[in-house]
């Protein structure tokens, strides 16, 4: 018999999070979706078809257990619900914010695909994540047994943490390395708080450190520490330093006007001054999109995340240039509609053909700094001769499809105008450093893309004992497959150390 709080999807209409109003939210770097009420949650998991081979599952990186957890938080068992999202996903509460679902789980849901509207799984999973620490219902990292075994881990990222939690929880001894002064990542200084308040990234810093979890943040690697000296000190090392190398548009004219920033600078900078950090580059309006008209370039998830930052900062006006159409971008649909009601214009097929810079005040040169007062290469950030007034753009149409099968952007000769511009950020993607170098390990192989050579089941290098996974070997990618990959190399050393994988208590083995 089926049960009676499932199968609901016929009699239920989809329903995601109340949103707070654009006027509102627009002003502020708060979540922008309100949590659900315990009855909604229950009635939008029981709209879940519980289908015999549920797509949302086999299509999550982490082939999380989504009709299971459904149906509990439908039958009121939360505390059951939130052990059975845990056995899978070291932090739920996270992918529910920024996983983009749309693509994934849901996009894949049976009942989406007959059209009665996917169920809310995103919203469902944050809500069950966020209440187990509300209620308390979190353990602490407890080892069952603790091991002489040691693993140093470069890069505090979701990656890194992952396979630090695994690690940990299984009683080995877990080093963290890490250039930047708070763990995290892009999750801390990359992602902007009103998709992902800071206080939900360090709520699980926190428990990684007092699960015994050591941190040595402030730590470069080839600067601070060799990396020789972290592979002779442990037993096995995890590379998970993620791509943090910004695409340059350096064949552009005055691409490196004052005014012409990057998007991890930009971000990275607001991202700061939410934790009430000194942001001298901030303050001064280097990287301060208030009272200025602002372009970014680009149409993936960074560049969303710049245009809604410009607006939150109080800029005069934000352009979002794509190449290609809304339909093409890479970027998440939800992401584009958020911004648009915040205000931001997209100007779709258009492309930078250069920069338009005027001679200006002086201006001290220096140079790019990231997350963590690390030097982004030697290139200047500032000019003391030009100062960018506007983008010359390119209009574009869509041509025959490209080895990807996406239709190849081309230029309308003769259509080229110039963008007003006060303050220019290149959202273009992200390349990975050349580690072998940096690192003086020219052992350590990478692909003609300059990403890390590994084993795609273990994740193991050719170099013995040492291990890649995230974005350093997939370029840039998603969070949940960073996090996958961490617990997936995580298990690997496990196995090779003879210990066996322990896997978050239960509420019931707990009491």
């Amino acid at each position: 018999m089926a049960n009676s709080n499932m199968l609901k999807f016929v009699t239920v209409e989809r329903r995601t999070p109340e949103k707070r109003e654009a006027e509102n939210r627009r002003v502020d770097f708060g979540e922008i979706y309100r949590e659900f009420a315990a009855e909604r949650a229950a009635e939008q998991a029981g709209r879940c078809s519980q289908c015999g081979v549920p797509y949302c599952q086999s299509h999550c990186p982490l082939h999380n257990n989504i009709p299971d957890w459904l149906r509990l938080v439908a039958e009121g068992r939360l505390r059951e619900a939130y052990d059975v999202s845990q056995a899978t996903n070291t932090f739920p509460e996270i992918c529910g914010r920024i996983c983009p679902q749309d693509r994934l789980c849901e996009g894949n849901c049976v009942i989406e695909q007959s059209g009665h509207g996917t169920v809310t799984i995103g919203a469902v999973e944050k809500y069950i994540t966020d209440t187990a620490f509300v209620e308390g219902w979190v353990p602490r990292i407890v080892p069952v047994e603790e091991r002489e075994e040691s693993v140093g881990i470069i890069g505090a990222g979701p990656g890194g943490l992952a396979a630090a939690d695994i690690l940990r929880r299984a009683g080995v001894q877990v080093t963290v390395y890490d250039r930047y002064d708070r763990a995290g990542g892009l999750m801390t200084y990359g992602i902007p708080g009103f998709k992902l308040e800071k206080d939900v990234v360090m709520r699980r810093n926190k428990q990684l450190e007092e699960g015994g979890v050591e941190f040595r943040l402030n730590c470069e690697v080839g600067h601070d520490i060799t990396f020789d000296e972290i592979h002779a000190k442990h037993d096995a090392v995890i590379v998970a330093t993620g791509v943090y190398k910004s695409r340059e548009l350096h064949d552009h004219e005055n691409h490196d006007a004052h005014g012409v920033v990057r998007a991890i600078d930009f971000l990275t900078a607001s991202n700061r001054k939410s934790f009430g950090d000194a942001v001298p580059e901030f303050d001064s309006g280097e990287l301060s999109a208030k009272d200025k008209r602002v372009v970014v370039i680009g149409g993936g998830d960074t560049a969303m995340d710049c245009v809604r930052t410009a607006i939150r900062q109080g800029a005069r006006s934000v352009k979002c240039l794509y190449r290609r159409d809304r339909s093409n971008m890479p970027g998440s649909q939800r992401e584009v509609a958020n911004a648009e009601e915040e205000g931001v214009e997209f100007i779709w097929q258009t492309a930078p053909a250069g920069f338009e810079a005027g001679a200006g005040d002086a201006i001290a040169g220096g140079v790019a700094v990231g997350p963590g007062g690390i030097a982004q290469e030697d290139e200047p950030v500032a000019n003391v001769h030009r100062i960018i007034s506007g983008v010359t753009v390119q209009r574009m149409r869509l041509g025959e499809p490209d080895a990807s099968g996406r239709q190849s952007p081309e230029v309308i000769e003769g259509g080229d105008y110039v963008e007003e511009a006060d303050l220019v950020v290149k959202a273009l993607g992200f390349e990975p450093e050349e580690l072998p170098t940096l690192w003086a390990k020219p052992e350590l192989e990478v692909t003609r893309w300059g990403t890390i050579k590994s084993d795609f089941r273990t994740h193991e290098t050719p170099l013995e004992g040492v291990y890649a996974i995230g974005d350093i070997v997939r370029g840039a990618s998603l969070v949940v497959w960073a996090i996958r990959d961490g617990r997936e190399a995580a298990e690997a050393i496990l196995k090779k150390f003879d210990a066996a994988i322990a896997i978050p208590p239960s509420h019931i083995a707990a009491e």
